[in-house]
């Protein structure tokens, strides 16, 4: 009861108040009307009527007003609704009270023209009343410690972001200024900011302007356009924000708290792949899925994602505790899947049997491979016994426990390999696109490039670099390279896995590549830093077994579109005769695990003719060891008879 009687006190004593006051200056812009209509000599005929007038008025406004709920609203944020609202309840009590004057009482001596300046004077008077308070309020916040922003896009999103930053201080904004490319906004104002020129002039304004932040309001940008902002500003020791990406919107509503700062992703020219949902959930609901790798980058964004789809079982295969016991503690309390962590080691032929046979999986996604290409480089032997060995070892068991599918997480390093580890991978496809030929198991490869921000890649590499004070160190200017997101390489896996119908490659269309000098630059600049200034860049000259420009697609494999948008399906050649495959997989495996690094280098250079090591191995030759995989004259077939279906020719360059 004590309650309800202090929030009666509180809320009836502000309406009264707002009553009176809105009777107050209903009856001033009656007398104001009067004045104007008269010339501010009003003849006493007319002072009577207004005198005899205005208690009718007051009562048919008060009336009116309480069911537009003019007594209810918090002014200091009247927008464009409280004025409509006002005008409704102005123009209804003006009509009332001038058919009660003129039709109900006869007064056909009350001037006509007193109802409509009166209606506009009061809706004048009403409306500053609104606006009083929310312009002291914003007036004394401009003058609060608040970052100065400069804001990039003065559409919808940037007039929205202004909107809050004047109304919510708490955000810590102060718009300052608006840049936009359409010469017809240029000099004009949105609540209250100036568009203060183009991008362009960014430069010059921001040297001018001294704002504290650079916020880029422009959802539907590209990732050029951002780079270009970026480029812009490489000079200024600034930071840079942005919003997020129209896709990741989920209302169409833009508000501050989704300020986040600009990020490498934000730069990339990547295809994003948001693809239809179902057909994933067919494939994996109520099934058992294995995947190998699971503490590794790809491995571990593949359970979470497989996880989410509800599998049956899921169990995870690594032989490093700690990124197992990561992901499998982390998918623990994911709905009712069965997480199964199994440490193991893929190269294991007993084990893995013992696995498939007590976990029974019917779909397995096999992303256990060493990856690290100068690393490899050093450890050739282990690399081929990890990703040959390795990948042989569990697809015959898949084969031999009739898993319904495979798919082999492989790389663009496959494609004409001058490394190891890029040959072994070459290798792993040749392994299952021949085990394909006689098994009942789908056995699919999907194919992409650097994944951004894995364990191990440049990027993190780079911001190590950056956080430490520099030097950010890269192999060659020229050095460019695919890239995708984690989560999006593991969306191609899994909708490939749906595609798949068993010896198929695919790959996605992911569009130009990206130079590694200019990637450093922007992670640079998007530290806040001045590149060449702040962090300086070195060059080391290109480490062993690494190209300048990778691949996406052999001279001698053919690309076709899938159904699936930006999803390309490879076939490699139909003529290649893969009969001699197990003989010399088997002699490279025995040849690696005796250490015998040359002779595993020529037997790579059988398996893979597009293979060109660093140093050429020179061995001895036994009448065994000449039979070829691939007949010589097939390397000098036309790069003409290759199909392409959006990829750009950098993707299909053949190596001479």
């Amino acid at each position: 009861m004590a309650r309800s009687l202090t929030t009666l006190f509180a809320v009836v004593p502000r309406r009264w108040v707002l009553f009176f006051a809105h009777l107050g200056l209903a009856a001033l812009s009656n007398w104001v009307a009067f004045l104007l209509r008269f010339d501010e000599d009003i003849p006493a005929g007319q002072w009577d009527l207004f005198a005899a007038m205005l208690p009718l008025l007051l009562v048919i406004r008060a009336i009116t007003f309480y069911p537009f709920r003019l007594y209810d609203g918090l002014w200091r944020y009247t927008s464009l609704w409280d004025v409509r609202d006002l005008a409704l309840s102005i123009g209804v009590s003006t009509l009332l009270f001038a058919g009660t004057v003129r039709f109900g009482m006869g007064l056909w001596s009350y001037p006509s023209s007193v109802f409509v300046i009166d209606a506009l004077v009061l809706l004048c008077l009403l409306t500053g009343l609104r606006l009083a308070p929310r312009l002291i309020h914003e007036t004394r916040l401009c003058g609060t410690s608040r970052k100065r922003v400069l804001i990039v896009g003065a559409g919808d999103a940037g007039a929205m972001i202004v909107r809050e930053m004047r109304n919510n201080p708490s955000y810590g904004y102060r718009p300052i200024g608006f840049i936009d490319d359409n010469p017809k906004k240029i000099g004009h104002r949105i609540h209250g900011v100036t568009v203060l020129g183009s991008r362009g002039n960014l430069p010059k304004i921001v040297a001018e302007q001294s704002p504290d932040v650079v916020l880029v309001a422009i959802p539907s940008a590209a990732p050029a356009e951002t780079r270009a902002v970026v480029k812009a500003l490489e000079s200024f020791n600034l930071p840079i924000q942005t919003l997020p990406n129209l896709r990741d919107l989920l209302q169409c509503r833009v508000e501050v708290s989704q300020i986040r700062d600009l990020s490498i992703e934000d730069l990339l020219d990547r295809v994003p792949v948001d693809l239809d949902a179902e057909p994933l959930r067919r494939l994996i609901r109520g099934e058992r899925v294995l995947v190998t790798g699971a503490g590794g980058s790809i491995g571990s964004e593949l359970c979470r994602q497989v996880a989410m789809l509800s599998p049956a079982a899921l169990v995870l295969l690594d032989r490093y505790e700690n990124g197992l016991f990561a992901i499998a503690n982390e998918l623990s309390t994911v709905g009712h899947t069965s997480v199964v962590p199994v440490i193991g080691d893929i190269t294991d032929v007993g084990q893995m049997n013992r696995l498939f046979a007590e976990h029974r999986p019917t779909l397995v996604f096999h992303a256990a491979a060493h990856k690290h290409v100068p690393l490899m480089e050093g450890n050739s032997c282990e690399a081929v016994l990890n990703n040959v060995s390795g990948t042989r070892i569990v697809a015959e068991a898949a084969h031999r426990h009739e898993v319904d599918r495979f798919i082999l997480i492989s790389t663009d390093k496959a494609v004409n390999p001058v490394s190891v580890m890029g040959a072994s991978k070459g290798v792993s496809e040749l392994l299952l696109q021949n085990l394909s030929r006689s098994s009942r198991t789908i056995f699919t490869t999907v194919r992409f490039g650097n994944v951004l921000g894995s364990n191990g890649s440049v990027i993190p590499l780079f911001v190590g670099q950056i956080k430490s004070g520099g030097p950010v160190t890269i192999t060659d200017p020229g050095m460019r390279r695919y890239f995708m997101l984690i989560g999006e390489a593991v969306q191609l896996v899994l909708h490939a896995a749906c595609l798949a119908r068993g010896g198929d490659l695919f790959v996605l269309e992911m569009g130009e590549q990206i130079s590694v000098v200019d990637m450093a630059r922007n992670l640079i600049r998007l530290s806040g830093l001045v590149p060449d200034k702040d962090i300086a860049l070195t060059y080391l000259g290109c480490r062993p077994g690494e190209k300048l420009v990778e691949e996406l697609v052999a001279c001698h494999e053919t690309v076709q579109p899938t159904v699936v948008s930006k999803i390309l399906c490879v076939w490699p050649d139909p003529a290649r005769d893969l009969s001699q495959l197990p003989g010399l997989v088997t002699r490279l495996e025995k040849s690696a695990a005796e250490g015998n690094v040359p002779k595993m280098l020529a037997l790579l250079c059988k398996l893979l003719p597009t293979y060109r090591p660093t140093a050429l191995p020179v061995v001895q030759e036994t009448a065994q060891d000449s039979d070829r995989l691939v007949p010589q004259d097939s390397l000098s077939s036309p790069a003409d008879i290759v199909t392409v279906a959006g990829l750009s020719p950098t993707g299909l360059r053949r190596r001479e």
